[in-house]
């Protein structure tokens, strides 16, 4: 009888969960998608991003983070045991991954990938930066989020986002005798 009363609560679980992912896999999406160089990585983080969130979700607790925070903490966590396994630097870029990834359904699968200038202009940036430049423009995280997911003050999130992008624009933008 115990096990029958709990399945309108592992119901309700499932259909909060779905939610959560609905709402936010395209966000843990664009946050791997700046971090690793393949649209298979890119796939699989974000898959095991959301296994281990369902997982851990009785112990998700929203006065400490929103959802979105939440997931990206664990995708973040995530792409570390990725890089410490995968030394190789054999990464191959999203663009040259052979699949065509301007397909013809319609939403954010359309976009996927970062262009070539872009790829280039990220790899030059620091680690840490490029870590907040995924968070802020991957993930759709405000200033606030980032400096509570880093532990870091949100002065120090906008200096390091505003230093990132003038390095970012500094290497995009074509200099005068490019024009």
């Amino acid at each position: 009888m115990t096990a029958f009363a709990e399945r309108p609560m592992l119901g309700s679980v499932a259909a909060d969960f779905e939610q959560i992912y609905d709402d936010h896999v395209w966000a843990v999406y664009g946050f791997v998608a700046y971090r690793v160089r393949s649209q298979a990585d890119a796939e699989d983080l974000t898959q095991a991003t959301f296994e281990r969130a369902l997982r851990a979700w009785g112990r998700f607790d929203a006065k400490r983070a929103t959802p979105r925070t939440w997931l990206l903490a664990i995708a973040s966590n995530l792409l570390i045991d990725h890089y410490r396994r995968d030394r190789s630097g054999s990464q191959q870029p999203l663009e040259d991954s052979g699949f065509d990834l301007r397909g013809e359904a319609s939403g954010p699968e359309d976009q996927l990938g970062i262009d070539p200038d872009l790829a280039a202009a990220l790899d030059a940036l620091s680690g840490r930066d490029r870590q907040v430049v995924a968070l802020r423009f991957g993930g759709d995280l405000k200033g606030p989020e980032i400096a509570e997911l880093l532990d870091l003050s949100i002065a120090n999130v906008q200096q390091i986002l505003s230093r990132a992008l003038r390095r970012l624009r500094a290497q995009l933008e074509p200099t005068p005798n490019q024009r």
